[in-house]
């Protein structure tokens, strides 16, 4: 679970009430703040202003016929029939979430796995969303569904408005496909609903004044029967107000049924607990800042900082392997199954029945190894069939009865595929993407850039085999850099016909901050630090131009959220490096940011603003570094009124105080979407095409 959570907070591939005075938001002074009032995130004024400056972005980039193509190409690739619907294993069945021009807010559908291998399954609809918001008046975007074993009758059904990170939780009859109108229900907020058995579920939510924690996330955890209301539901652990995420769930394993409190205190900082009979409560006494996971007899620990334990020291980004009794007796005997080197780090790990496969970068491509326990210890084998090339993505089928996973393949100019692999034997390819571009005479590439500090930097290319080395080429670099996120090859339909098509350059930087190298090239750029992905994602921006590739007047940058805040510095740190800076869904008010919505959920990643670590801070705040009296190139700025995890704010005042100091700016804040920007197809198209229109508009000069 600490995995699932960190996963879904930092991630950027997720409202209580009105979002412009949160219930945990703190009070600050921002009397010296003129576009503070920017802050309000529904309020009449401001959305005035929001759609003024809308009006003037959509003005300029989207009136032109070339424009309404390319808005309708990627409205078409996304809406395609023959794309990979991803499913997911419940029961008999195979479930896909699906969305297209005739589901604008998706499908929920099953099939056999005899009808999956088919070119054209057959599907069968178990929950219309568009059907549902029809009915019901409402904007729903789905967020998943938890469905119970061993019958796999019932399920928690996640729905958010307009695809913000707070949703409710219904309870749905899947045998009659309906919500049950005497469920469970959890009302809208941020938390979930688990299931413990067929009548208690866990629920962790917002229960009133005092419930959440400062970053908004819940800080209290109930077990509730079926039949009471959630208000008698009782409590199972309570966090503190300063802790980020309190949470609880039950392992339905055959043989191996447990229950857990994880208490999340800050990203890569948490406690897991074993909650026993009585609510009893037994620590995982593992260092906090390793990602604990247990699978049926065993404990996984990875560790994000160097242990020493039973006369031995492991590294950090380790992975390590111990029998869950015998660690809970007290037993420290631990294998190491996987050890970094220099090159290499841990992508990640997958269970099967009698298997586990590791997932490892090495120089950020992707390689596979088995591996088996036994009596004798655990044995290593090749992964039969792995693919040699691109980014290459592991999952389970059925960890309790099968050893088979789904295999993804791809990289940047070759279609995903997706085969069924059973361990030990040849991957059966079922489906393979179209290609949604002209990938032909291109070329992928991989750099390495010297940042400030001497470090390498790898960077991907992707050009023109016939690429004319004048620095003439307008070049796209993307970016993030942070929350150990790595960047990794990938086929988008969206790159290939909005910029590659064209006959642009694209670049994709894996600066420090991001989990390129494990750990230790996540913590390099923590805190006081950060400035050092920066210099990074600067030198590879000089490296672009120094190989004649580009010039600063054809290079351009995108990048959002923790990316967003990575180009709002660059924007302002380094404006003379580029041609065109394309800002999303970002922070830039560093000062501000731990006040706003989830923002103090990041500290352990910027700092603290209201301590002396404001000193650093303000060194990589893009609000406060912007000076009028410099020149800055054209800037797009883009973000949601429903984003609920990163303020809308940021972006709207660092675009009002550049508009009024007269610099080239445009702004577009899509009405829904949350933090991804969109809540359907139709708006991802427009948002896409805006960021790829403006780009091109600017660096094809």
């Amino acid at each position: 679970m600490p995995r699932l959570i960190h996963a879904c907070l930092a991630a950027g591939l997720a409202v209580a009430g009105a979002l412009s005075a949160p219930a945990h938001a703190k009070e600050v002074d921002v009397t010296n703040d003129p576009y503070a009032w920017l802050e309000d995130v529904e309020g009449q004024k401001q959305l005035d202003w929001v759609k003024g400056v809308n009006a003037r972005a959509e003005a300029e980039i989207a009136s032109t016929p070339a424009f309404k193509q390319l808005e309708s190409d990627i409205r078409a690739i996304l809406d395609s029939d023959a794309k990979i619907p991803g499913v997911q294993k419940v029961g008999e069945y195979y479930y896909n979430f699906w969305k297209d021009k005739q589901h604008e807010r998706g499908v929920w559908r099953r099939t056999t796995l005899a009808e999956y291998r088919k070119a054209q399954p057959q599907w069968e609809t178990v929950l219309d969303l568009d059907a549902l918001n029809k009915a019901e008046g409402k904007n729903w975007v789905w967020h998943g569904a938890d469905c119970r074993k061993p019958d796999y009758a019932r399920c928690l059904v996640a729905l958010s408005r307009g695809g913000a990170d707070a949703d409710e939780t219904r309870e749905f009859d899947l045998v009659n496909k309906k919500f049950l109108a005497d469920g469970f229900y959890r009302p809208e907020a941020k938390g979930a609903l688990g299931w413990k058995d067929a009548d208690t579920v866990y629920v962790y939510s917002d229960f009133g004044a005092g419930s959440l924690t400062s970053s908004g996330y819940p800080r209290i955890v109930k077990e509730w029967k079926r039949g009471t209301p959630l208000a008698s539901a009782a409590v199972v652990y309570e966090g503190t107000a300063e802790d980020m995420y309190i949470a609880a769930y039950h392992d339905d394993t055959p043989g191996f049924q447990r229950d857990f409190v994880s208490r999340t205190i800050a990203f890569y900082n948490d406690e897991l607990y074993l909650r026993g009979a009585g609510g009893t409560l037994a620590k995982i006494d593992a260092p906090n800042s390793a990602n604990k996971g247990v699978h049926k007899e065993w404990l996984t620990l990875e560790l994000r900082e160097p242990w020493t334990v039973g006369g031995k020291t492991h590294a950090a980004g380790s992975l390590l392997a111990a029998k869950f009794e015998d660690f809970m007796a007290g037993k420290r005997d631990f294998d190491v199954l996987f050890a970094p080197t220099d090159k290499t780090s841990l992508a990640g790990f997958t269970w099967t029945k009698n298997h586990l496969v590791l997932n490892v970068l090495e120089d950020v491509k992707n390689r596979l190894s088995v591996l088996t326990p036994s009596a004798s210890g655990w044995k290593t084998s090749a992964f039969v069939g792995a693919p040699s090339f691109g980014t290459i993505g592991v999952n389970d089928v059925d960890s309790d009865d099968s050893d088979a996973v789904w295999l993804t393949a791809t990289d940047y100019l070759t279609p995903t595929t997706l085969s069924l692999a059973e361990i030990g034997k040849q991957p059966e390819q079922l489906k393979s993407m179209p290609a949604f571009f002209d990938a032909s005479g291109k070329k992928i590439e991989q750099h390495f850039a010297t940042s400030k500090d001497g470090t390498k930097v790898p960077y991907f290319l992707v050009r023109p085999e016939g690429l004319k080395y004048d620095g003439s080429t307008p070049t796209l670099l993307y970016g993030y850099g942070g929350f150990e996120i790595s960047l990794t090859p990938g086929y988008s339909g969206g790159v290939g016909k909005g910029w590659l098509e064209k006959g642009g350059v694209y670049a994709v930087a894996n600066i420090r901050g991001g989990g390129e190298y494990g750990p230790r090239w996540h913590q390099a750029a923590l805190k006081a630090n950060r400035h050092k992905a920066y210099e990074d994602f600067a030198a590879v921006a000089q490296d672009l131009i120094a190989r004649k590739i580009t010039s600063p007047k054809h290079l351009g940058i995108q990048g959002g959220s923790n990316g967003g805040l990575l180009t709002g510095n660059m924007l302002t740190q380094y404006p003379e490096l580029f041609g065109a800076v394309v800002v999303q869904v970002p922070l830039l008010d560093m000062k501000r940011y731990s006040h706003l919505l989830a923002g103090a959920s990041w500290m352990a990643e910027y700092g603290n603003p209201d301590t002396a670590d404001w000193e650093f801070i303000q060194t990589f705040s893009p609000y406060h570094l912007f000076d009028a009296k410099k020149d800055y190139p054209p800037t797009l700025f883009m973000t949601s009124t429903r984003d609920d995890r990163v303020h809308p704010g940021h972006a709207r005042k660092m675009a009002a105080r550049m508009l009024e100091a007269g610099k080239d700016v445009r702004y577009y804040e899509n009405i829904e979407g949350g933090h991804g920007g969109a809540a359907n197809n139709a708006q991802a198209a427009h948002m896409s095409a805006l960021a790829y229109t403006f780009l091109w508009q600017q660096l094809a000069k």
